[in-house]
């Protein structure tokens, strides 16, 4: 299927279990090239989570083909991790793909859809911290390098990313 296919919608809470789902089954495929298995084992199992206030917040959505969510993604105004917000300022929070699902323009229409809902409500930055899977896909939408990032997960758990930003 193509893009011309996918549908990008709202998430909301009811679409806990199938982005769950998604995550859990994606995240440890495309990760895996990209990190060593002491990472991931840590890792996969905190990050491979749905997480219910993004599916709540409005700007967080799913891309369907039919009924099945094949791809979900989105940005807040809170910055991740629970770090300081600054005004003007969105963040990208846990876009993922199917991992059968790649190279079909799902992540695009989840990202123009970022765009533009960002932009409509007067963000002026968008900030990501990519796996260092996704640093082409988001460099391919625009966003620069910023540099090396170690995402706190737990105490004592981070996750190696890589910090990235763009104009809506």
């Amino acid at each position: 299927m193509t893009a011309a296919a996918i549908t990008v919608d709202v998430a909301s809470p009811a679409d806990l279990a199938a982005v769950d789902a998604l995550l859990s089954r994606s995240y440890p495929v495309l990760l895996k090239p990209d990190y060593p298995p002491s990472v991931l084992v840590t890792a996969l199992p905190l990050i491979s989570r749905a997480q219910p206030r993004l599916l709540a917040c409005g700007t967080y959505y799913v891309a369907r083909d039919g009924d099945e969510i094949v791809g979900a993604g989105g940005w807040t105004m809170a910055a991740p991790g629970g770090a300081r917000a600054r005004q003007r300022v969105g963040h990208i929070r846990h876009v993922v793909t199917d991992h059968r699902r790649t190279r079909q323009g799902i992540g695009r229409a989840l990202m123009a859809r970022v765009f533009e809902t960002a932009r409509a409500a007067g963000m002026t930055r968008l900030e990501a911290q990519a796996t260092r899977t996704a640093v082409s896909f988001y460099r391919a939408m625009g966003f620069a390098v910023l540099g090396a990032v170690d995402v706190p997960l737990r105490p004592g758990i981070v996750f190696p990313a890589v910090a990235m930003a763009r104009a809506p």
